[in-house]
């Protein structure tokens, strides 16, 4: 693959000095463009090779412009800075410079710190309402919050994975201005700010890249969301490289989630992303870069990408707790405690193995460390794409939902928590757009139809109850209390992931660094002995049964109890019993750490 040449240029409308801007637009399949300005005459722009279009001309920060295609469609940038309302008004130029930071000494964190929490900026209010709950996560042990998907969208209501204008933040949510101000202040606070960005696909409404540069796209290959971006031109991996240090550059983000990269059928783009991004930033910043990935990829762990969303951990630990085996759920109905152990033991649980549909999924994946998997107990995904949104502490045994939540907080892997979590909120994460026109009723219906699969949506009368996600209700509904209360289930979930991760800042951060699984025991359904070596040579100890039935269990001699859930779990396990719905965490110094045998009590 080429590196850029002289006859690219960054996409979109770059600012050049306080008065003047060059504008950029590869449209191959044009024969004429031109900008037009809102309060302006309309400029020509000079053709280029390969399919440019460049133009620079006096033009400060504010103005409001659009391109025009062939004298025929008025388009916006598809490298907007920001959108006046959304993809169908005007682009806005933006000066990337405005912002004075406040901390510009801040250097993020090393990854083996991240406790990151996932939040929708919509549904909390905009990026001021979230600079608002940042003092409250600090307090509850955060260490990172996480932004689904930012890139404007049309509409005002939307998960964000239907992004049509990468570089331009949701309008709806606030200015560019205020996304900086947002990660200024969490930065000053100790907070690190990850954004997922989607790089696999445009969303269907409000995109006119077929209107001058189809060689975007590549009609030989197809994803769920229709032609595969073809990321063997030059330009096209340029846009999303560009995008990327973007983000991390201007805005002082600390890592990009990248969703679905299993839909980019191109591994080279990847690979020549992480490398052009840890070329560019400051080697003093800690930079996260993390994946979806379903095809459990391990040699892209190996490749400059810190971790995974480990689904798979997720998925055995979901089917344990509720007992629900439809659809996806299906490839965990079996065995799950051994593939909860093969998880917390070698990372993956497909790594080669045949799923539901015979096929073979995932690599190999014991070599990797615990921090190259990132475990949730709920996500945007795992509680959005139930038909309902219910929260997992309304779908299973909250002494079981407590021990999975000490699994999830203080084993080595990397914790993401999802917004309400912590405060077992009652709403519901459902999925919501705010489509238009003929796309409304055939979104609604679409979503519908993907729980067909569902036992208890069989019937296409019972899949009509589904909310609607057009509907500004569906949207409403989803809005999370985030208030913990005096007292009551809130009050207490709140306390224990505050003392969780408390223990975790003290004990285990400081000696995640080099940690390698030793081994897991299954010790009977729904019950685990897990062993990791720290890296100051420790050994670090969950036990944990997530039945409602008691098993034998010798105690490990010699360890430091360092949480038991519920109390008296402890006093059972010494008496040779884990206890039923239970975790007890316990640390077992190094050798060279230990008093000689003579003194040991």
């Amino acid at each position: 693959m080429p590196l850029r040449t002289m006859e690219t240029w960054p996409h979109g409308a770059v600012m050049l000095d306080a008065q003047h801007t060059r504008f950029a637009l590869w449209a191959p399949d044009a024969f004429y463009v031109s900008v037009e300005l809102d309060e302006g005459p309309s400029l020509p722009m000079l053709p280029q090779a390969d399919g440019w279009f460049v133009l620079k001309t006096r033009c400060p920060a504010g103005t409001r412009y659009r391109f025009n295609i062939d004298g025929e469609h008025d388009v916006p940038d598809p490298a907007s800075r920001a959108q006046v309302a959304g993809p169908e008004s005007a682009s806005v130029v933006v000066d990337p410079l405005a912002y004075r930071w406040q901390h510009l000494s801040w250097q993020g964190r090393p990854w083996h710190e991240a406790v990151i929490y996932e939040l929708h900026v919509g549904l909390l209010g905009g990026f001021a309402q979230v600079q608002h709950q940042l003092p409250r996560l600090v307090e509850l042990g955060v260490t990172a919050i996480e932004l689904m998907p930012l890139a404007q969208f049309p509409g005002e209501r939307n998960w964000g994975y239907d992004g049509v204008l990468p570089y331009a933040p949701q309008s709806s949510y606030g200015s560019p201005e205020d996304l900086k101000q947002l990660i200024d202040c969490a930065h000053g606070l100790g907070l690190a700010v990850i954004i997922d960005v989607v790089y696999n696909h445009f969303g269907p409404d409000g995109n006119y890249l077929h209107h001058y540069a189809k060689r975007f796209f590549r009609e030989d290959r197809h994803t769920p969301w229709g032609a595969a971006i073809d990321f063997r031109r030059r330009e096209v991996r340029d846009f999303f490289i560009d995008n990327a240090l973007m983000w991390l550059l201007e805005y002082r983000f600390d890592g990009l989630r990248l969703d679905a990269v299993h839909a980019i059928d191109d591994p080279d783009f990847l690979q020549e992303l992480a490398k052009r991004v840890h070329q560019q930033v400051d080697p003093a910043r800690h930079v996260w870069l993390t994946v979806e990935n379903e095809h459990n990829q391990a040699s892209l762990l190996e490749q400059r990408f810190d971790a995974q969303w480990n689904d798979d951990g997720h998925n055995a630990l979901h089917v344990l707790l509720t007992g629900e085996t439809d659809a996806y759920y299906a490839d965990f109905a079996h065995n799950p405690t051994e593939q909860l152990a093969r998880c917390l033991s070698q990372g993956f649980v497909y790594q080669g193995h045949t799923n539901r549909h015979g096929e073979t999924r995932g690599e190999p994946s014991g070599h990797l460390p615990p921090s190259a998997f990132v475990l949730f107990l709920q996500n945007h995904d795992q509680i959005g794409n139930r038909a309902f949104g219910e929260r997992l502490h309304q779908l299973c045994p909250p002494q079981a939902l407590h021990a999975a939540t000490v699994l999830l907080l203080l084993s080595p892997m990397i914790p993401l928590l999802f917004m309400g979590d912590e405060v077992a909120a009652d709403q519901p994460f459902l999925f919501f757009t705010s489509h238009h026109g003929d796309l409304a009723p055939l979104v609604r219906e679409g979503r519908r139809n993907e729980f067909a699969s569902f036992k208890a949506f069989a019937d296409p009368h019972s899949r009509e109850r589904i909310p609607d996600p057009n509907a500004p209700q569906t949207f409403e509904d989803s809005r999370p209390n985030l208030t913990p209360g005096d007292y009551g289930i809130r009050h207490s979930t709140q306390a224990l992931y505050r003392q969780l991760l408390l223990i975790r800042h003290r004990e285990i951060i400081p000696r995640l660094p080099g940690a390698h699984a030793l081994g897991v025991s299954v010790l009977g359904e729904g019950a685990i002995s897990a062993r990791w070596q720290l890296g100051d040579g420790s050994v670090l100890h969950i036990e944990l049964n997530l039945s409602a039935k008691a098993v034998a269990h010798i105690p490990q001699a010699q360890a430091q109890l360092l949480f038991a859930c519920p109390p008296q779990a402890s006093t059972r396990l010494q008496q040779g019993t884990l206890a039923p719905y239970c975790a007890l965490v316990s640390l077992t110094a190094a050798a060279s750490m230990l008093p000689p045998a003579g003194e040991r009590q």
